[in-house]
């Protein structure tokens, strides 16, 4: 299977309360003053090529988790304008300290426990 298949296949993979559980149960473990990735995330939950959904499911979730903390790859903050001020600003609040644009990783990447999931 090549990579242009695969991904069309992830698109129409179905939505999965079982999925979206998981993702909730591992972003809720990242505790204040450290961050994830969306892909490390996806991976903890037990679906490492979903990242996307990760976004998709913290866009929709209303501000009951906390958001905050997950990021982009090597700590980048993903989210535009306000959002991303916001995003900063909520993580300095919890001691996270930024290298630039991007979360110092090196001092603030949680480090998931995979099987407490």
């Amino acid at each position: 299977m090549n990579h242009h298949e695969m991904a069309r296949k992830l698109r129409r993979a179905p939505k999965s309360d079982q999925r979206d559980t998981a993702f909730r149960k591992a972003i809720r473990s990242i505790p204040k003053g450290k961050v994830a990735t969306y892909g490390q995330v996806a991976a903890a939950a037990g679906f490492p090529l979903y990242h996307r959904h990760v976004a998709q499911l913290l866009q929709k979730s209303g501000g009951t988790l906390p958001w905050q903390r997950v990021v982009g790859a090597g700590g980048a903050i993903k989210l535009q304008f306000e959002a991303g001020l916001e995003q900063r600003t909520r993580l300095e609040m919890e001691g996270v300290r930024f290298r630039g644009k991007r979360v110092d990783m090196i001092e603030h990447q949680h480090q998931f426990k995979t099987w407490e999931f």
